[in-house]
Order: structure tokens, then C-alpha cells, then sequence
């Protein structure tokens, strides 16, 4: 019986660990694309995107050059394998087995590969190519369980939504039967190896291309205004929900419950034709800073709550060799001089905006006061203790766990809600937003999701001590070390319970 008791006891214990091990929560990426002739090299894009705290990059290839510049620096690539090359991959084991050795093994682990895509939105190419996917999929895997990575490295390939004959409502969506020849034994390779449906996802096309149907405010996450689908009463404030919803639907109607969905391509242009009038640095802000703060957040889709979802922001770039309309050129974060087209914190921990006139206060409208992106984490913490103490006196119910403004869980965004809610209840002046150098008055909205920021006009009673200087206190420790601490608390506790049924 003892032995038996301890049996249970190490496996539950193992499998506890496992799953706490295997919850990384969502994350956000960035594409980088290289069809343009005047970007910076390998090694200063790496830079680059160290600088802006990206931990995620999805390439089209495995330029050599590329996967050297991202070495030692924790960076995880998505590699790709472009359509050119599915026929020799698909043809014979050989041709993926030398790739790999070649082109993958020289640079890993240096350089973190977790993901290859076979292929790029083929149901798009001309070439009637479909066929070629599953099999040349099945031989990169093949080459990777030769080389002990197949476990490490996941195989897939990216669509558009035009997989899909049906999209609207949400619960509808189907996958266009003449694609069922490819579809059926590509969902069956990515359920037995768990690897996620990719998917490249722009609510900008859908507004873009019927723009009396769907308004630029359900497209840029900012509708206050709720989509009913019609058969589960389900309630989308938002184009990028409807449409993953859409995909999830369209899996479970052919009985794949169990693939995940991950966004390989998503985003807004900044710049457009005379008719693209919604292709501004304006709306391509609004629609970035949106999606990161949703995704952050886990927020999930109608559909699925709380549910993980990896996605990847189109593009690093602009790229000035890509055919077509204006706007194809212009969906970059970054010129290629890597001056910004528009400021975007990927961390999430910026609840808006911070670019350069972010601390001039406009003469009209509606002000609010956030923390400063650039405030060092003790001072930070103090500002907090401070305003949701009794010198400062803001409830701060709304950000504790479980409460509407806990996610994303930072001190930037805690200290956001903290300073504003101060800020409106003395005045909205200037010197009610100063919490030593750490507060910093903004125009635009900081209100996200269920997180209500009070606006100026609501102002409560005049704190009495409101001119109290913040006191010192000791600084917060890294919130990973409280979850761990969390963590191995609730395992103790739960095998203290094992231990004193065993001596019952």
C-alpha cells in the first residue's frame, strides 16, 4: 500500500510540474520580411529588435546570414521553407534530410528555431502547389526526428483566410470544400503532432473591401457597439475575434477540436492609395496597440475565453519591392533607416502611446495620467504604495487579481491606473500627475477591454494630504519570483495533504 501511495505521489507531482512548465502564455512577434533593396543588415536588425524588447520573429526563409545575426541573443525564429522549394522537399526524403544538415543544424541551438512553415498561403499561388504541402511536411518532420529535434521544433504551414468558404457569423465558418484534398491530411499531420493551424488574419482587407458592412471602429478594436452571432449568441466587439472564432469553428465542424490556432501574419498599413483612406499611422497604432494589449491580456475570443493565442505582427519594415497598391509597401513598424513609423511597445506594459509630444498636455479635450514606460521599477512600486495608501487614498480594488485592470500584470500598467484614478480625483492638474517625475498627462484613452480609466470631469473630493511626499519603501521584488514562490507553495501544501493521508 506504501509503495503504491509513493508511486502516485511522484507521478502526480511530475505531471503538476509539466503542466505548470508548459503554461508560457500568449505572445506577440514581429514578421521580418526583406523585399525591399535598402534595409539594414542581419546584425543591426537583430539589434534592432533586442532594443524594442521583441522575443519572437518569423522569417520567410533560412537565409544563413539571418540565423547567425539572431545567435545567443534568446530571439525564437520561425523559419520558413518558400513555395519555390516544396517540390524538391516533397519529392525526397534526401533534399530535407541535406537541408537540414546544412542550413538548420550548423546554427542550433545558438540560434532558437521553435518553429518552420512548408509553404506560405498556398490556396493564394498560382501554381497549383497544394499538393505538395503534406508531403513535403512530412519529410522536414521526418529529417527532424532523424536529428532528435522534432520535439523542439514544430512543422506547419500558413494560410490566408481564403482557406475558408465561409467566415460570418463566426459559428458558420467552413473550410472551402475545394481545398479538402490538402486540408483533410494536413489537419490530420498537425493533430498528431501538435502543431498549431497558422493562420494570416487582416481585419484590414475585410473593412478595406466592404467598408458599409464593417465599420473601421469593429476593425481597430475600438467598437462600443457588440456583433451577435445569430446561432450562439455569441458577442464580438471586434473583427480579429469573429475571424479566429471563425477558423476554431470551421476545425471543430471537421472534428479537430484539439489544434490550436496561431496568428503567423497580422496587421495595419500606414500609408495607402487615395482610396485606402484607412491606411494611416494613426489607425495603424490604434490597431497594433489594441491587438498587443488583447493578446497580453488573454483576454481569449468569444468563443474560447482565456484561451492562449501566439500571434505575429506584420512588419518589421517597410518593403518597398512588393508589388501592388500602395499600402503594400507601407506595413511596417520601422523605415529602413530604423527610425519608428509610429511608437509600439511589444511588452504590453504601456498602456498607450509614448511618443515624443506624449508629455505635452493639449489644450482641448479629455486628459488622463499614465505611468512613464521609462520609470525604474522601485520608483514605480513607491508611486503605487503611495496613491493606494492612505496619503493618496485611490482604491485600487480594480487592480488585484481577478479584478478588471490586473491584466496586463506590470507595474507600468498597475501604476497607470493608480496615477489616473489620483490624477482625476485632485483636479486633473498638472501637479496631481507628477509622482516624482514617474506620471506623465496623456490625451488618448488608456481604457482597454473591461478596464475603465475615470475621466476628467469625475472628480471626487480633494485629497487632504494630496502634496505629501512619496515615502520611501522597499522595492518590489520580480513578480516571476512571487509566482514561484506561489507556485511551490500550492505543491507543498497539496503534497503535505498526500502525506497526512497516508499516515491516517
Amino acid at each position: 500500500m506504501a509503495r503504491g501511495f509513493w508511486f502516485i505521489l511522484v507521478v502526480v507531482s511530475a505531471l503538476l510540474l509539466m503542466l505548470l512548465g508548459s503554461c508560457h502564455g500568449s505572445f506577440v512577434g514581429i514578421c521580418y520580411g526583406r523585399n525591399a533593396d535598402d534595409l539594414p543588415p542581419p546584425d543591426k536588425v537583430s539589434q534592432l529588435v533586442q532594443d524594442h524588447k521583441i522575443k519572437y520573429v518569423r522569417i520567410y526563409d533560412s537565409n544563413i546570414q539571418v540565423l547567425k545575426s539572431f545567435a545567443n541573443t534568446g530571439v525564437e525564429l520561425m523559419i520558413g521553407i518558400p513555395n519555390l522549394d516544396l517540390l524538391p522537399f516533397s519529392q525526397f526524403q534526401t533534399n530535407a534530410d541535406t537541408w537540414l544538415r546544412n542550413s538548420i543544424l550548423p546554427y542550433y541551438p545558438a540560434t532558437k528555431i521553435t518553429y518552420i512553415t512548408v509553404g506560405a498561403e498556398i490556396t493564394e499561388s498560382p501554381e497549383n502547389i497544394s499538393a505538395l504541402v503534406v508531403p513535403a511536411m512530412t519529410n522536414v518532420l521526418a529529417a527532424l526526428k532523424k536529428a532528435g529535434l522534432h520535439k523542439k521544433i514544430k512543422v506547419s504551414s500558413t494560410h490566408s483566410l481564403g482557406v475558408l468558404s465561409r467566415s460570418f457569423p463566426p459559428s458558420a465558418g467552413a473550410f472551402d470544400s475545394k481545398h479538402a484534398h490538402f486540408l483533410k491530411p494536413l489537419l490530420e499531420f498537425l493533430a498528431e503532432n501538435q502543431s498549431p493551424f497558422m493562420i494570416d488574419l487582416y481585419p484590414y482587407y475585410a473593412y478595406r473591401d466592404s467598408p458599409k458592412k464593417v465599420s473601421l471602429d469593429y476593425a481597430l478594436f475600438e467598437s462600443s457597439s457588440e456583433v451577435i452571432d445569430p446561432n450562439t449568441g455569441l458577442l464580438y466587439t471586434n473583427m480579429f475575434d469573429a475571424q479566429i472564432d471563425a477558423i476554431y469553428f470551421a476545425l471543430t465542424a471537421l472534428n479537430f477540436r484539439t489544434i490550436k490556432v496561431m496568428v503567423t501574419e497580422t496587421g495595419w498599413p500606414s500609408k495607402g492609395s487615395p482610396k485606402e483612406t484607412a491606411a494611416t499611422p494613426d489607425n495603424a497604432q490604434t490597431y497594433n496597440i489594441n491587438l498587443i494589449r488583447h493578446v497580453i491580456n488573454e483576454t481569449g475570443t468569444p468563443a474560447k475565453p482565456g484561451e492562449e493565442l501566439d500571434i505575429y505582427i506584420f512588419s518589421l519594415f517597410n518593403e518597398n519591392r512588393k508589388p501592388g497598391l500602395e499600402s503594400e509597401r507601407n506595413w511596417g513598424l520601422f523605415y529602413p533607416d530604423q527610425t519608428s513609423v509610429y511608437s509600439l511597445d511589444f511588452t504590453g506594459q504601456s498602456p498607450v502611446d509614448m511618443t515624443a509630444d506624449a508629455n505635452v498636455t493639449k489644450s482641448n479635450g479629455t486628459k488622463w495620467c499614465i505611468a512613464s514606460s521609462k520609470a525604474t521599477q522601485i520608483d514605480l512600486q513607491n508611486a503605487i504604495n503611495w496613491a493606494c495608501g492612505t496619503s493618496g487614498n485611490v482604491d485600487c480594488t480594480a487592480i488585484q487579481p481577478s479584478q478588471p485592470c490586473f491584466q496586463p500584470d506590470n507595474l507600468v500598467s498597475h501604476a497607470s491606473y493608480a496615477f489616473n484614478s489620483y490624477y482625476q480625483q485632485n483636479g486633473a492638474s498638472d501637479v496631481a500627475c507628477s509622482f516624482g517625475g514617474t506620471g506623465v498627462i496623456v490625451d488618448k484613452d488608456p481604457t482597454y477591454d473591461s478596464c475603465i480609466y475615470m475621466r476628467t470631469g469625475n472628480n471626487l473630493t480633494l485629497a487632504s494630504n494630496s502634496t505629501t511626499a512619496i515615502p520611501s519603501a522597499p522595492s518590489s521584488s520580480n513578480k516571476e519570483v512571487y509566482s514561484s514562490i506561489s507556485t511551490s507553495a500550492l505543491l507543498l501544501t497539496f503534497l503535505f495533504f498526500l502525506l497526512d493521508l497516508e499516515r491516517a
